[in-house]
């Protein structure tokens, strides 16, 4: 008997069906891969706008870079924004949203108010929440996914402190500070206050005040002024600081004014004017330094945005760049906190950047002082 008869043979419907599950594969196969999602998170309204816009557009920049040199691993990398508002609220339903779209870290936020708020989300969620600016102590020493490129604040206003003591002979000093941001401002002022006092000076009074209210600056620059201080230590944004040497300025041209580094961006100059020239700042940031690695960032970041990048773009581009150098240098499968510790060590647009055990990174301070509408290095 011969078989053969009893073979089926395909029909053109089987044969098309076939033709269209391989053209299916090869569509698959061809198809670009699924691009890796990075968060960014910081204030984009309000007082602080300055320094998050600066730090959005900078890792902005660094993720565009990124893709033009060929993304991560052969993948594009896809930049999700969210705008905290300085609201602790709207912070947590905003990186709660980055987690649940897929986002493998998250740069920022900006001020320590926020990073408090939204440490705990992003370290549940195992999502590494690095960010550029802030330093309270608060979050020093905690082995969660919380990271940082800038210093904690203890050493750099240790070093103000004593520079305000020792050089420029400051014993006795008045301050204000932003109850809005009190992790920053409270621990600013306790740090400046513990060295200052070793050294022999003193903080004879302390005004608190809330960002964004009705502020009497005038009626407080009286009150500042009222003991008769050799200077005073503004602990704000750039905005209210801007204000308060304004005021203080009309009652007392001479005195020493002494800032923190939050307040210290190109907005301070446009809206301070002459009322900030002698302000003394300690940062993280030289605008006066000549690596290639700063003036090739500097001239691209102004050409594309049109204007400067202050500490707060180049910190959030440093940020950023840890976070794709890890993603590009991870082993696989292997969890990208612990990569970003095991590399430790990454080069930074001004100096390098090492981060220890914990996720705090060291780095270099300077401070500076306002001369002819410009920040200038003296120690």
């Amino acid at each position: 008997m011969d078989n053969r008869r009893f073979v089926r043979q395909p029909s053109a419907r089987m044969w098309a069906g076939a033709i269209i599950i391989l053209n299916i594969v090869l569509l698959l196969s061809c198809a670009p891969p699924e691009p890796i999602r990075l968060g960014y998170i910081g204030g984009a309204s309000g007082r602080v706008a300055d320094l998050g816009i600066a730090g959005r557009d900078a890792v902005l920049l660094a993720v565009e870079l990124r893709n033009q040199a060929g993304g991560v691993a052969g993948r594009k990398v896809e930049l999700l924004i969210r705008d905290d508002e300085q609201k602790p609220e709207v912070a947590q339903r905003a990186v709660r949203e980055l987690i649940k779209q897929g986002v493998v870290a998250i740069i920022g936020p900006m001020t320590s108010a926020m990073a408090i708020a939204i440490a705990p989300i992003a370290d549940e969620a195992a999502i590494v929440l690095i960010s550029p600016t802030v330093v309270a102590n608060e979050l020093t020493g905690k082995d969660d996914y919380f990271l940082r490129r800038s210093l904690p604040m203890q050493q750099y206003v240790r070093k103000m402190a004593l520079y305000q003591r020792h050089v420029r002979g400051l014993r006795r000093v008045t301050a204000v500070y932003d109850l809005n941001n009190r992790a920053y401002t409270e621990g600013w002022l306790n740090d400046f206050r513990v060295a200052f006092a070793e050294a022999g000076g003193e903080i004879i009074q302390a005004i608190g005040f809330a960002s964004g209210g009705d502020t009497a600056f005038l009626r407080i620059a009286g009150e500042l002024l009222a003991p008769q201080p050799d200077g005073v230590v503004i602990i704000a944004n750039s905005v209210d600081m801007a204000m308060f040497c304004q005021q203080i300025r009309k009652l007392d041209a001479h005195i020493p004014l002494i800032g923190s580094e939050w307040g210290a961006t190109e907005r301070l100059m446009e809206l301070g004017g002459k009322s900030v020239e002698g302000l003394m700042v300690a940062q993280i940031f030289n605008r006066n330094n000549t690596t290639p690695r700063y003036e090739t960032f500097r001239r691209i970041y102004l050409d594309r945005f049109q204007r400067e990048p202050g500490f707060g773009g180049v910190a959030a581009f440093d940020a950023a760049n840890v976070v794709l150098e890890s993603l590009s240098r991870r082993p696989k499968e292997k969890n990208l906190k612990k990569t970003i510790l095991a590399l430790r060590r990454f080069e930074g647009l001004q100096y390098p950047i090492v981060f220890d055990d914990f996720g705090e990174a060291s780095s270099d301070s300077v401070i500076t002082v306002v001369r002819d509408g410009q920040f200038v290095v003296v120690e």
